[in-house]
């Protein structure tokens, strides 16, 4: 659990993503939880000089339907970076362990596999008051950061 305000940052030492070309994935599954985060995101993106054509969103049922949708956009090799975004809260089940234990190792292949960063905003929670002080709650907006990461991966990606 976050215990730092998830939004706070340098605003300063991030670079201009006016060049920069990218995608988001947004999981339908909690949508009171990422659309948070997408906000946060794409606000984010915004702020620092990304053009609004040249950001691609697009939204799957799940969290665990992120990492194809990723891979998808990955294929399209003119992208600079791209931000998964989900919400898994931890029911009764094992299905919370199984869908994050996947999404997890899938984003982690899918930064070996392709030269373009997939940033990872999965919200992992045990109860949905987790989810909401971390999309846009008490400890900031996880979607904020992860765009943030997003922009430096990217200008990393170029400088090397």
């Amino acid at each position: 659990m976050a215990t730092t305000n998830l939004s706070l940052y340098d605003s300063e030492s991030i670079p201009n993503a006016s060049g920069y070309q990218f995608g988001i994935v947004v999981s339908e599954w909690n949508p009171e939880i990422t659309q948070n985060l997408y906000e946060g995101a794409l606000n984010t993106l915004l702020k620092h000089g990304a053009v609004t054509e040249n950001i691609r969103a697009i939204k799957v049922p799940g969290s665990f339907e992120l990492v194809y949708a990723c891979k998808q956009l990955l294929a399209n090799k003119e992208l600079d970076a791209v931000i998964a975004i989900g919400n898994v809260i931890k029911g009764e089940t094992e299905h919370f362990t199984f869908v994050c234990e996947g999404v997890t190792q899938g984003i982690k292949d899918l930064n070996l596999q392709f030269d373009t960063p997939t940033i990872f905003c999965v919200l992992t929670d045990h109860n949905k008051q987790q989810s909401i002080d971390r999309s846009g709650g008490r400890h900031g907006n996880k979607g904020i950061e992860c765009a943030v990461a997003a922009i430096k991966m990217a200008a990393l990606k170029n400088e090397l």
